[in-house]
């Protein structure tokens, strides 16, 4: 069931990675500026040698890149063949100092190599999230060797307001084997996790960023855009009613954060960057 999982997910992302880098990665906006906070928080600095596990498309590798400079090193990791290319493309005019490798965070084979190892938005995608993050543990100098990860906390209606609807007209809405996507979204949880697979000096900060895709009509015309062909596949199955109904139901779920005047969305987005060292 796993390694089903994986390829699928493999090749949603495969599929999904120029959306997701033209909405996301080119903007660098709601969200996305956790980035600074996280290179802020693990003091990455001008020499180090860092790990990006998940890099997607390469946002958190190019800021990378440039805050350890020419000194420095940044291999960028992730599993999607697309998504690597377009970070190899996107990253080309920057100093010379990055790689891109296809590899998978629980099983890439890089031992005692790296001051730092990072993965934004990307542990609540491992299927065996403890095994990845004692691989990130075993890719880090002993004794300095220092990680930081970014979850999307529990308050975050940018999804919520759609996966609540979602989970309610469409049953197997989301993969079969595939993990929660909430399930580092509490401080706790995540601390636990970190700490059960050896890291110490653990520390969580809560961010809130804020994010607005615009309108509800928007809002709904670039989720039905940005989700791969087997989501799409879904909404197209529920027919006309059915279709408006769910619709409804996430209109419904917006209405909390949206401008009575002028109809303008805006989400609040919570973020924790976990720093912890080896």
């Amino acid at each position: 069931m796993e390694s089903n999982y994986k390829k699928g997910n493999m090749e949603t992302w495969n599929e999904v990675a120029p959306r997701y880098h033209k909405r996301w990665a080119e903007q660098m906006c709601g969200p996305m500026q956790s980035t600074e906070k996280l290179i802020s928080d693990l003091g990455v600095r001008q020499g180090d040698h860092v790990l990006d596990v998940a890099c997607g498309t390469g946002m958190v590798t190019k800021m990378l890149s440039r805050a350890v400079g020419r000194t420095g090193r940044v291999v960028g990791a992730d599993t999607s063949i697309s998504a690597i290319q377009i970070a190899k493309e996107w990253n080309q005019n920057e100093i010379s100092n990055t790689d891109f490798v296809n590899a998978d965070a629980e099983n890439f084979a890089f031992v005692n190599e790296f001051d730092v190892v990072t993965c934004q938005y990307g542990l609540f995608f491992f299927p065996d999230a403890p095994k990845a993050l004692a691989n990130m543990r075993r890719s880090l100098k002993e004794y300095t060797g220092r990680m930081g990860i970014v979850v999307h906390g529990s308050n975050t209606p940018f999804f919520t307001a759609i996966l609540r609807a979602a989970e309610e007209y469409i049953p197997d809405y989301h993969p079969a084997g595939a993990p929660r996507f909430d399930r580092y979204a509490t401080k706790d949880g995540l601390q636990r996790e970190v700490q059960g697979a050896g890291f110490t000096n653990i520390t969580v900060k809560d961010y809130v960023f804020v994010y607005s895709p615009g309108t509800f009509e928007e809002y709904w015309k670039e989720y039905q855009r940005y989700v791969p062909a087997q989501v799409r596949a879904k909404i197209d199955a529920l027919g006309t009613d059915k279709t408006r109904r769910f619709k409804d139901e996430i209109l419904r779920n917006t209405a909390p954060y949206t401008e009575d005047d002028t109809g303008i969305i805006t989400f609040p987005w919570q973020v924790l960057v976990l720093t912890a060292m080896r």
